[in-house]
């Protein structure tokens, strides 16, 4: 299983030197970036991945492990649908057992009003030709048994899947470089270097790289990234902790979640556990920027997230973080490689007591790692997946909101669709980077 995420205390696997030329340059070694320099490389692009730190260092390694199309905003679920597909073709791809697993999402119910929302969601399921089902208290009772816990109902989706993100993400980066995508971690990109409105190169911290065209995919360091460059991006980051467990006995071998915790069973045997609805923003100049566009979001669930006064030195809403530098000057990228949030040890204790109490026949529940993440949200909590609407050659792809791991393989292929001018396959509208400059209001998702 590895050491779960991954940190700057893992080797360096791609170590360089960056070209002096290539085609696209993708910055950020995410899923999203790696997802997305594969399918520019299976084009016929000339693709360069630049990453800070390590590849899949950041949430890419610190998710959920949820491969999950259930819940979906409409408008990404064709996206999500199609990545089903595509994590199955790439495992075929590769010799690395990621743990990729057909077993399922539940939605546990503890409320009707909760209850009235999953069998809405049903309907665009429905719609979309997807396997999602209603649960009665006794179907409930009888997919979970020993779970001392009784719900109105629930809805699940057996085609969804789950996978171990610190196996899963690098083991693309390796078909992603077998099919010619230049991958090199610890190289850092300073700037754009934009020439009458569009990319002629980026500017690194191992000097310039000539292209043509450049994906952001930098996850929690988008909307700094933009911000040097004059953009204005809403994307703030917030905080998930996240607990394995020692081995437990096999109580359920899908993903679930309730209104309090979100679990599901690893390879090793052992549950990954999180509180369901417990982000943490830290508070920074750039929340206090866009706080009118989350203005919707705070009034939907004011106490789904708690708060912070400042976030620790360094991340990219800190108060000291720099929100200017040149090209010749050390970035904010050089000086925090990897975003490594320290997890909150309350909300550690707290998911491993409700795990307890929903399955106290299984004895003590043991902490084998806890961790935590900076998840890249919107106002809206769909990504942007758009070309720049300020520098030609620019494609977005950032905000994912905690989705990114799943849909990847299918975000990956639309943006690199965007950049080639191949067909993108689905209606990217909602993901425009202009829908928070063009008077549109902000929707929600459904659920």
């Amino acid at each position: 299983m590895g050491g779960f995420p991954i940190s700057m205390r893992n080797p360096v696997v791609y170590p360089g030197p960056p070209p002096a030329d290539t085609d696209v340059v993708v910055i950020g070694g995410g899923v999203i970036g790696v997802c997305t320099a594969l399918y520019l490389a299976r084009a016929g692009r000339r693709v360069t991945l630049l990453e800070k730190g390590r590849v899949a260092g950041e949430q890419s390694s610190r998710n959920w492990g949820w491969i999950r199309q259930q819940g979906r905003d409409p408008a990404e679920l064709p996206i999500m649908m199609e990545a089903l597909q595509l994590w199955q073709d790439l495992a075929a791809e590769t010799n690395v057992d990621f743990g990729l697993r057909q077993t399922g999402v539940t939605y546990l119910a503890e409320t009707e009003k909760a209850l009235a929302g999953y069998e809405a969601w049903a309907g665009t399921a429905a719609a979309h030709g997807l396997d999602t089902r209603m649960l009665s208290p006794d179907e409930v009772a009888g997919m979970f048994p020993g779970l001392h816990r009784r719900y109105v109902g629930g809805m699940t989706t057996p085609s969804d899947m789950r996978a171990e993100p610190w196996l899963a993400v690098p083991a693309l980066a390796g078909i992603a470089a077998r099919a010619g995508v230049r991958i090199v971690e610890g190289c850092a990109v300073r700037r754009l270097d934009v020439t009458a409105g569009r990319i002629s190169g980026v500017h690194t911290e191992a000097g310039r790289i000539a292209c043509g065209q450049v994906v952001l995919a930098g996850g929690a360091w988008s909307a700094l990234f933009l911000r040097n460059h004059g953009i204005g991006l809403p994307q703030l980051s917030v905080r998930e902790t996240v607990v394995a467990t020692e081995p437990l006995a096999d109580v359920h071998a899908g993903a679930a979640a309730d209104a309090g915790l979100a679990f599901r069973r690893r390879e090793d045997g052992g549950y990954t556990l999180a509180g369901s609805g417990r982000s943490e923003l830290f508070i920074g100049p750039d929340a206090f920027r866009a706080l009118p566009h989350y203005i919707p979001q705070l009034r939907a669930a004011p106490f789904d997230q708690g708060y912070r006064p400042a976030a620790p030195r360094g991340f990219p809403d800190a108060w000291g973080t720099p929100r200017r530098w040149s090209a010749k000057e050390e970035s904010p990228f050089e000086r925090m490689r990897i975003l490594d949030p320290a997890p909150n040890r309350r909300l550690v204790a707290r998911a491993c007591r409700g795990f307890a109490a929903r399955y106290p026949d299984l004895g003590p529940v043991k902490v084998r790692a806890a961790w935590a993440g900076m998840i890249d949200t919107m106002p809206d909590i769909v990504p942007v997946m758009d070309h720049s609407p300020d520098i030609e050659g620019l494609v977005i792809g950032t905000g994912m909101s905690g989705h990114g791991f799943g849909i990847g393989p299918g975000a990956g292929r639309c943006l690199a669709a965007l950049v080639t001018g191949g067909e993108v396959g689905h209606d990217l509208s909602r993901f425009r980077a202009s829908r928070f400059t063009d008077g549109s209001p902000i929707v929600l998702p459904p659920l």
